[in-house]
């Protein structure tokens, strides 16, 4: 089964793009078995689905998110990515890395890494 780790800033000032990096081991991220997704949970919230990229590239967003987001494969290093633009105090979250093998599906996830945004 593969395993998944998030790595990135955990501040972020205001207006700034945050980005985050996914590192997958026990598997490729090219395999057609998972679809590659970023979710997150702010405090005292639900979580929240942001995006989804798949074996051929293809990228899905939330539509309240789409505009801010961006989510890409660094297959030489077996990594996918997330990038979120014009950060407000808002987007302060834990954000994970997920990999799930069927659409809607959300089998394996990465421990969460929590994003602050404070100038």
């Amino acid at each position: 089964q593969v395993q998944l780790q998030e790595s990135g800033p955990g501040l972020v000032k205001p207006s700034q793009t945050l980005s985050l990096t996914c590192t997958v081991s026990g598997g490729s991220i090219t395999t057609t078995y998972y679809a590659w997704s970023w979710i997150r949970q702010p405090p005292g919230l639900g979580l929240e689905w942001m995006g989804v990229i798949v074996y051929d590239g293809s990228t899905y967003y939330s539509p309240s998110l789409k505009s801010r987001t961006s989510i890409s494969t660094v297959g030489s290093k077996n990594q996918f990515t997330l990038q979120l633009t014009s950060m407000t105090p808002e987007d302060a979250a834990v954000y994970y890395c997920v990999a799930g093998s069927g659409w809607g599906r959300f089998d394996v996830w990465g421990q969460g890494t929590p994003v602050a945004v404070s100038a």
